[in-house]
C-alpha cells in the first residue's frame, strides 16, 4: 500500500482565563508545512496575555487506501488537519497525532483526555494531497450483498433454543 510522509509543525494559542477560577485554555491554532529551527514546546509570540507556543513536529501519514477521506476533506470547503493535543500546560503539552482523514479526527474526538481541534490546511499542503489522491486514488464500485435464501425446514447444526442448567452462568450467593 503506497503511503506517503510529510512533517508538518503545530502551533497553538493560550488565552487567558476568564474568570479568576477557571484556568487558561490551551488550543492548536495552525499547522505549518515545515518545522521552524525553534526548540518544541517554546514561545514565539505573547500579548494581552495571549500566547502563541511551537508545540513541535510530528508526521502526516497519507496511505493510499484513504483517498477517498483525503478527497472528502479536500472538497469540504475548508481543507483542515486535525490536530489531537494532549495537557493544557504549554511547556509539556504533547501534539499525540495530526491528520487529513477528517473520520480519523472524528475518533480522535471521542478521547476525553484529548483537545482535537480541525486547523486550516496550509494551501501547500492542499496541492500535496491533491497530487496524491490523483497519484493513488482507485474508485471502488459499491456492491450491494444479497442474502443467501435459507430453508426452514433444513437440519443445520445451531446452538439450543433453551440453555441446559449446565450451561447457565449463575451468579455466587454472599455468605452472610
Amino acid at each position: 500500500m503506497p503511503q506517503d510522509t510529510l512533517r508538518i509543525s503545530v502551533l497553538a494559542v493560550r488565552r487567558p482565563p476568564v474568570t479568576k477560577w477557571g484556568k487558561g485554555e490551551l488550543r492548536p491554532c495552525a499547522v505549518l508545512a515545515q518545522e521552524p529551527q525553534a526548540a518544541a514546546n517554546s514561545l514565539l509570540f505573547a500579548e494581552n496575555g495571549v500566547e502563541t507556543w511551537y508545540l513541535g513536529g510530528r508526521d502526516l501519514v497519507l496511505y493510499s487506501g484513504d483517498t477517498s477521506h483525503h478527497r472528502d476533506n479536500l472538497t469540504s470547503g475548508r481543507p483542515s488537519v486535525w490536530v489531537a493535543l494532549r495537557g493544557q500546560d504549554p511547556e509539556t503539552a504533547q501534539v499525540i497525532a495530526v491528520t487529513a482523514d477528517p473520520y480519523e479526527g472524528e475518533g480522535y474526538a471521542s478521547d476525553l483526555e484529548l483537545r482535537v481541534e480541525a486547523v486550516p490546511m496550509p494551501p501547500v499542503l492542499v496541492d500535496h494531497i491533491a497530487g496524491f489522491i490523483a497519484a493513488h486514488h482507485v474508485d471502488m464500485p459499491f456492491k450491494k450483498r444479497k442474502r443467501l435464501p435459507v430453508d426452514p425446514n433444513a437440519m443445520a447444526a445451531r446452538a439450543p433454543r433453551v440453555l441446559q442448567e449446565a450451561d447457565k452462568w449463575v451468579q455466587p450467593q454472599r455468605k452472610r
